[in-house]
């Protein structure tokens, strides 16, 4: 059995960055192991339900879109983009669906910010720093990132002794270089959401991920999807998502076996 791994169409109004941005990710999945399924953004409600409840996991892709900061209770900031509603419709489905049933969830930019919103938490709405994290896919490697060695992110990326990551003198932390193309990031993390990444030299929050240990949840700030094809952490971000929706799924046939 191949997981099948829910991927939605990155934006539902412009179609030339949904267009450009989709294919990396499935791209991602199918190097990981895993089969891509598509979730569009303009079908209804009992299709979608129908089409999500057929994966094993969900991966929320970025997206030019900023999430409404009425949902986080926030006023709205100049610099702040139009809402997708669509997209938001459907990523809050999707995790719906996987809290529920405790399928795997990759968030990837904007996918860690709306995760971040649907389990309570706020956003900054505009980065002021000296490090540009707006830095964009032309840039392979913007700034670096500490990632806590002792969770399930750190976990991921200490695992494989390829990894570009490294260990700071005197810290329990993995270093690790990254692209960047955002200007809003996580202010508050969401209700079972902890804070497992920073960018040291201005404090902004990089990774969240899941506090239970039973549920596969992990976002990070950055693209890996750009660069799996050169970098190998890259390519372990996407290998252990896809392993946690096999072990599900397996753990789930085990239980139905056990119940006939």
């Amino acid at each position: 059995m191949v997981p099948r791994i829910a991927i939605p169409v990155p934006h539902s109004k412009d179609s030339d960055y949904a267009q450009r941005a989709l294919p990396q990710y499935v791209h991602a999945v199918e190097m990981a192991g895993g089969e891509a399924v598509r979730i569009p953004l303009d079908q209804p409600a009992a299709e979608l339900k129908r089409l999500i409840q057929a994966c094993d996991a969900v991966v929320l892709p970025g997206s030019p879109a900023d999430v409404d900061p009425g949902k986080y209770g926030a006023a709205k900031d100049p610099h702040t983009a139009p809402a997708d509603p669509g997209r938001d419709t459907v990523d809050e489905l999707l995790l719906t669906e996987a809290y529920r049933l405790r399928k795997p969830v990759l968030g990837i930019c904007y996918g860690l910010q709306i995760l971040n919103v649907y389990r309570g938490g706020t956003l900054l709405q505009h980065i002021e720093s000296p490090i540009n994290h707006e830095a964009g896919k032309k840039v392979p490697i913007a700034h670096a990132v500490e990632v806590e060695s002792g969770s399930r992110l750190g976990e991921i990326i200490s695992a494989d002794t390829r990894s570009s990551a490294t260990k700071p003198a005197e810290r329990n932390s993995l270093s690790l270089p990254v692209n960047s193309s955002h200007h809003q990031a996580a202010q508050v993390a969401g209700e079972g959401l902890q804070i497992v990444a920073r960018c040291p030299q201005d404090g902004i929050i990089e990774a969240l991920e899941g506090s239970s240990p039973d549920h596969f949840v992990v976002a990070v700030q950055w693209h890996p999807e750009r660069s799996v094809e050169d970098d190998q952490t890259s390519r372990a971000i996407f290998r252990a998502l896809v392993e946690a929706a096999q072990a599900r799924y397996d753990r789930s046939l085990e239980e139905h076996a056990i119940r006939g």
